[in-house]
């Protein structure tokens, strides 16, 4: 704990709260719309996301009373992977805003609400497990390995919580909800900002919007999965793209890259933690400033890259590695694959493959159309979306500027160092 005031205490956390443990929900019951019910999965760091939720009939939500959720209730998980890999970690805290409340609580995952509130104020809790010191502690407490962790109750409820005057505890949860506010207000702008980034791409992209001075014809032309203005090309893959295979046969101290759903390319060790990756890497695959690259076996999830942070690296033997023409701007192309509907076109690609079972190779990939406009309109199209992520990447720097100014602040309150008027 190191030092504290005089008049604060130091309390086991266990013996100042109330737990439920969240219910083992069957999938059999899942339903399109109902009551819905908060999975580990559905969880951040700090927040729960919409991205495919399930529900409960409303009729039988009344059965689960006990592990319905209200507002400022704190959701542990007891389940995930090693601190500090912060959205999946074991033993994260989520503090239920308005919009979550009357919702219920799946298993692998504890319901903490404070017993007398006169002694512990829940809103004073919520920023003391969100410290450094509670991660550090989760560490400390973890069983199992990096990526398959889980923690006790029992070890969880030994964490020393600084415990000042309830009139303290109150105006520290004060002045600190301030900067939740700002965190959570600059949170919801950047999923505004990607919502309408990810509208805008869907029309640009299959010409739906057009460009000033861009549109030559007005018609438009059916295909598969899509139509496209009659002034669109929509070429197979194999006519605007080659397929590299060149192989680390030197040996070079290249660094491994793997290629996330979200992230794209990123630097294999750092992403994981670990190495996990072969020591011999002689088969593995180069790729270059500007080419392109898949694991075959996840390309259905999204996970294709762009490579515009090394002029060269390498990647595993599953990857497939492409480079585009000189007709066909990379940053325009790299849009198209990251769309709604061209992940649809690599999950059919995929299940359709003969040549691998849940894999797909060059030659299916390279049968896919892709829609084509002019290079002009291509480079007008990419310019846009430029100022659309520009303005996404601003709000996120301003997101961590205030995060990293509220732990700060955090540190200082929390142990007592700055002390406030009450």
């Amino acid at each position: 704990m190191g030092w504290i005031p005089e008049n604060w205490d130091v309390v086991k956390f266990g013996s100042y709260i109330n737990h439920v443990k969240g219910f083992a929900f069957k999938s059999s019951d899942y339903q399109a719309s109902g009551r819905r019910i908060i999975r580990v999965s559905d969880t951040t760091y700090d927040s729960i996301k919409d991205e495919n939720p399930i529900y409960i009939e409303q009729e039988k939500a009344w059965m689960y009373k006990k592990y319905e959720l209200k507002i400022d209730d704190l959701i542990f998980t007891t389940v995930g992977s090693k601190p500090p890999m912060y959205d999946s970690m074991v033993g994260k805290v989520i503090k239920i805003p308005k919009m979550y409340e009357n919702t219920l609580l799946n298993q692998n995952a504890v319901l903490i609400r404070t017993k007398n509130h006169n002694l512990l104020n829940q809103k004073y809790l919520h920023p003391v497990v969100k410290s450094k010191r509670y991660t550090y502690f989760i560490e400390t407490i973890f069983r199992g390995n990096a990526n398959q962790a889980s923690i006790t109750l029992e070890d969880l409820f030994l964490f020393p919580i600084p415990l000042p005057p309830l009139p303290e505890q109150e105006k520290i949860a004060e002045i600190l909800s301030t900067w939740d506010e700002a965190i959570e207000q600059t949170r919801k702008l950047i999923d505004t900002k990607k919502r309408r980034k990810k509208a805008l791409m869907q029309q640009l992209l299959t010409g739906k919007k057009r460009l000033p001075g861009l549109v030559t014809l007005k018609g438009r032309k059916p295909y598969r999965f899509f139509d496209l203005p009659e002034d669109w090309e929509c070429p197979q893959i194999r006519e605007i793209a080659r397929e590299y295979s060149e192989r680390n046969t030197g040996r070079d101290d290249l660094t491994v890259l793997s290629c996330s759903k979200h992230l794209g390319f990123v630097e294999s060790s750092e992403y994981f933690g670990k190495r996990v990756f072969s020591a011999d890497t002689s088969n593995y695959k180069l790729i270059r400033r500007g080419y392109f690259g898949y694991p075959s076996n996840h390309i259905e999830e999204g996970s294709i890259g762009l490579l515009l942070s090394h002029n060269i690296a390498i990647v595993s033997p599953i990857y497939i590695v492409f480079k585009c023409i000189d007709s066909v701007i990379p940053e325009y192309l790299y849009a198209v694959f990251k769309t709604d509907t061209f992940r649809h076109i690599f999950a059919i690609s995929t299940n359709s493959s003969v040549d691998r079972r849940d894999s797909l190779r060059w030659r299916e990939f390279s049968l896919i159309r892709v829609p084509q406009p002019s290079i002009k309109e291509q480079q007008a199209i990419v310019e846009v979306l430029n100022v659309a992520d520009n303005e996404i990447v601003q709000l996120e720097r301003k997101l961590k500027a205030l995060d990293k100014q509220k732990r700060g602040l955090m540190q200082k309150l929390l142990t007592g160092e700055v002390r406030v008027n009450v």
